[in-house]
């Protein structure tokens, strides 16, 4: 933990979210990777003023999960939810997520999704920004970043960023460098506010991340908000 709190004091980071990851194999039919609160939150628990912990969803485990959801914002903390749909093979509007969108609205806390392609072998119609749009209408309160940028329908998602005003875009797993124009241009007018940094570390380091946002020349008050300010709204820091 110390070691990854000195990474963020060399790249200016304030604060982490670690996400108690559920990936479904879409091969093996099983559940790749399933961290539980209780171990997120116990190395939460050695920074609490640096790291804050994601409740991983898993929509198999249905009221199961909806409780440990609730249990992990009211007793350990938690600032949100965190979802991978592509090896459930659900798409973000399926029925089986909307308990826990509906129990993200009732504790007031966002849901980070993956939103774009997957790295992994994996459906990757299950993160097409579009279906994000079903779920917006059913639930206008629920505070909604779609991370990974949404390559490669950037501009898609960017669409729904502008009409519906909980809808959040996140950088994680892109490089600055790499991101795409559209993106860069929507955070620096229109978008300002709606757009905030990520790396989903160690895809993408922290302080070289920092180093290729500033090389964007992005307008003081946009980077601001990328960088600070849309993350304290979105996660009531």
């Amino acid at each position: 933990v110390e070691e990854f709190v000195q990474l963020m004091d060399e790249a200016e980071v304030e604060r982490a979210f670690i996400p108690s990851w559920k990936m479904f194999s879409f091969k093996r039919k099983q559940l790749m990777w399933n961290f539980s609160v209780e171990e997120i939150a116990e190395v939460v628990a050695k920074r609490p003023d640096r790291l804050a912990g994601l409740c991983g969803i898993n929509p198999f485990a249905r009221m199961e999960g909806v409780r440990e959801l609730e249990r992990a914002v009211k007793e350990y903390g938690f600032v949100g939810a965190h979802l991978h749909p592509f090896g459930y093979e659900r798409p973000v509007n399926h029925r089986d997520y909307y308990p826990f969108y509906a129990k993200c609205v009732e504790l007031d806390v966002p849901v980070v999704m993956q939103i774009g392609h997957s790295l992994e072998w994996m459906p990757n119609e299950m993160g097409r920004p579009i279906h994000l749009e079903d779920v917006l209408l059913y639930f206008p309160e629920l505070r909604v970043v779609a991370g990974h940028t949404g390559w490669p329908w950037v501009e898609e998602l960017i669409s729904l960023s502008l009409v519906y005003p909980n809808v959040y875009i996140g950088t994680t797993a892109h490089a600055p460098r790499y991101w795409d124009p559209a993106l860069v241009r929507y955070m620096n007018t229109r978008g300002i506010g709606k757009v905030l940094w990520g790396t989903d570390w160690p895809v993408v380091e922290l302080k070289a991340s920092r180093e290729q946002v500033e090389a964007l020349n992005l307008k003081e008050e946009a980077k601001a908000q990328l960088l600070r300010e849309v993350a304290i709204r979105v996660f009531k820091l």
